[in-house]
């Protein structure tokens, strides 16, 4: 039982984490082509909330939860093949796609921005190609 907990609380954490990685970027695009001061202050509050207040726990809470499930039983994971370790890797580049996020939330709130709108939908298409891989590898198990 305790296992089926810990797979429930992972893929909500998980959910979580994506909508933010999916909607911190957008804000970016409006960020980029917002004139005002006004408006560019209230992208950099939302902008901080989003990626402290959900982003950063809801990713914690990702790797905390799958820590444990790996933990409860390792060679369920890692005795089928390489498919794990190929999710681990992606979930590795998702971390360091995070922290570029922060980076650039930092950025935009200094007023250090030097990339356009363009940029950052392009940029916003990243975590949607991680999540299609994660989830053909733990789905499928293609190897």
């Amino acid at each position: 039982m305790l296992y089926l907990w810990l797979k429930a609380l992972h893929i909500v954490s998980v959910v979580c984490w994506f909508a933010g990685l999916f909607y911190l970027p957008r804000l970016f695009v409006y960020h980029a082509q917002s004139e005002d001061s006004i408006s560019q202050e209230r992208f950099s509050v939302m902008e901080r909330k989003l990626y402290r207040g959900i982003m950063g726990p809801a990713m914690i809470a990702t790797l905390i939860f799958g820590g444990a499930l790996i933990s409860l039983n390792p060679g369920a994971y890692f005795g089928q093949g390489g498919w794990m370790h190929a999710k681990l890797t992606l979930v590795v580049l998702l971390i360091g796609y995070h922290h570029m996020c922060g980076a650039q939330v930092k950025r935009f709130a200094r007023g250090e921005n030097t990339r356009s709108h363009v940029f950052y939908r392009w940029f916003n298409e990243v975590p949607v190609v991680i999540l299609l891989a994660i989830v053909i590898l733990v789905v499928v198990r293609p190897f």
